[in-house]
C-alpha cells in the first residue's frame, strides 16, 4: 500500500462525531486537503497577513516549513521520507532539512534525522537555531540577533 494512501485512510479516521480535523490544530471549522499528503487542515492562508512572518496558518505552514510541502512544491517523485533529491537540496544546511522534517507542521515527522552540526553565530559563537529565525546571514557568515543588531543599529 502507497504510504499516500495510508496517509488517505489516516485521514479518514481524523474525524470527529463523522466532521473532520484538522492534523494538525484539530479544530473542525472550515477545512480542506493538503495538496501533498491529502490530509485534513485548517484552510486559513487567506488569513495569513504578507510579510508578517507569523505562523499561525496551518495550510501555509504545512506547505513551506516542511519536507512533504517541500517536496510536493518541487515535485519530487515518490516519498519526501527517501527522497533524495530533497536531501541533496538541503546539503549545505542539514539543519534545516532536519528541521523541516521533524517541526510541528509535520503530519508525519521524519524518522532518524540525520545529525548535523549547530549554527553558530560568527562573532559570539552563540547557537543558533535557523528554524526558528532571530538571525542574519551574510559574507561574515551567521550573526544572532543580539550581534546584527550591534552590527546594524538602524535595525534595532
Amino acid at each position: 500500500m502507497s504510504r499516500k494512501l495510508k496517509n488517505l485512510k489516516k485521514a479518514a479516521r481524523q474525524m470527529a462525531d463523522g466532521q473532520p480535523r484538522c492534523g494538525l490544530c484539530g479544530k473542525t471549522g472550515k477545512l480542506t486537503r493538503t495538496e501533498c499528503c491529502g490530509q485534513w487542515i485548517c484552510d486559513d492562508e487567506g488569513e495569513y497577513v504578507l510579510f508578517s512572518y507569523d505562523t499561525n496558518s496551518c495550510s501555509r505552514n504545512h506547505r513551506r516549513y516542511t519536507l512533504c510541502g517541500y517536496h510536493h512544491n518541487e515535485g519530487h517523485s515518490g516519498d519526501w521520507q527517501t527522497c533524495a533529491k530533497c536531501r541533496a537540496d538541503f546539503e549545505h544546511e542539514l539543519e534545516m532539512y532536519v528541521y523541516y522534517g521533524t517541526n510541528e507542521y509535520n503530519f508525519e515527522k521524519l524518522k532518524n534525522p540525520p545529525k548535523f552540526k549547530p549554527t553558530c553565530c560568527s562573532k559570539c559563537g552563540r547557537r543558533i537555531n535557523l528554524g526558528e529565525g532571530g538571525y542574519s546571514s551574510g559574507s561574515e557568515g551567521y550573526l544572532c540577533a543580539a550581534c546584527t543588531c550591534a552590527k546594524y543599529p538602524e535595525l534595532a
